[in-house]
């Protein structure tokens, strides 16, 4: 992957275009200048140096990363949609998304591993939104460091957007509202999250979209993205989500939590256009999905 930007103003160095108007972190910036992979007209350069109206500054992406951390695998992968820079899968319920102790070689990033190797990339495996090893659905990763900074940015300035299905026991009062109660770790758990004063802000808005004989199915739009957010908040107002056996329990109609990332909205880092995905048919306790991809 190349970048590049066209110099259309004057007295713009080129540190500055690359910090300004290509978004490159001092960290990713100063890595790119030891490597020599910065470029003015096509010419390795001396980014302290003012530019002219009409150069072409260029950023090689290209580079080759020791990925072999993480062992490949051959793992089916639902891929939605896939460019230059970054990948979207819908992850099933069971799968972790990095190895562990007890996921080493059969995680999503094992799978993914396999594929990069396949396609001759080589790259480290960067997921960008986090989804618990029970919770399915939609899942980006980024090709190269650049991608993954750009959308934790986004994520940082709620401009990525994620959206879940949850089923949770019983019927909530209040069809529609935001709870928001502060997240921290359980004080005797490495696992468990609960809620405390003095917990990272957590918001989590919701609508509830169907009632069933003794269960609801909610729609949840994060605000931020702590860990088990959802599962703790609606643990912590009575209605754990159906089949949660670490803050409800375990149900016959799922094998582990029913919660689903449905829904991604984010911009492309590579061009600026809004790019949106969402999951139809397929509400949790369903099979095959089908999925709507919007590029504006």
């Amino acid at each position: 992957m190349i970048l590049t930007y066209k110099v259309k103003n004057e007295n713009l160095t080129i540190n500055y275009i690359l910090k300004n108007k290509l978004n490159i972190s001092t960290r990713l910036l100063n890595k790119l200048i030891k490597n020599k992979l910065v470029f003015r007209n096509g010419q390795i350069c001396d980014t302290r140096k003012i530019t002219d109206i009409g150069d072409i500054i260029s950023v090689d992406l290209n580079y080759m990363e020791d990925n072999s951390n993480i062992i490949p695998q051959k793992i089916p992968l639902d891929i939605i949609y896939e460019d230059e820079g970054l990948i979207v899968l819908n992850k099933p319920a069971g799968i972790a998304v990095h190895p562990s102790l007890h996921h080493f070689t059969d995680s999503l990033s094992n799978g993914l591993k396999f594929y990069f190797d396949s396609i001759n990339l080589h790259k480290k495996i960067r997921p960008v939104n986090r989804l618990d090893l029970n919770t399915s659905g939609l899942i980006v990763f980024a090709k190269n460091e650049y991608i993954q900074e750009c959308l934790i940015k986004q994520m940082a300035n709620n401009i990525f957007k994620k959206e879940y299905l949850a089923l949770v026991s019983g019927f909530l009062d209040e069809k529609k509202g935001i709870i928001n109660k502060p997240i921290a770790r359980k004080s005797d758990s490495i696992i468990e999250r609960c809620i405390s004063p003095n917990g990272k802000n957590a918001i989590t808005k919701y609508e509830v979209l169907k009632e069933f004989e003794d269960y609801s199915l909610i729609k949840c739009i994060l605000e931020t993205g702590r860990t088990h957010q959802i599962r703790v908040h609606f643990a912590s107002i009575g209605h754990p989500l159906i089949g949660d056996s670490l803050y409800g329990k375990p149900s016959s109609l799922i094998k582990g939590h029913a919660l689903l990332c449905y829904k991604l909205s984010f911009i492309n880092p590579i061009n600026n256009s809004p790019l949106i995905f969402e999951l139809n048919n397929n509400l949790i306790l369903g099979t095959k999905k089908n999925c709507n991809i919007k590029c504006l």
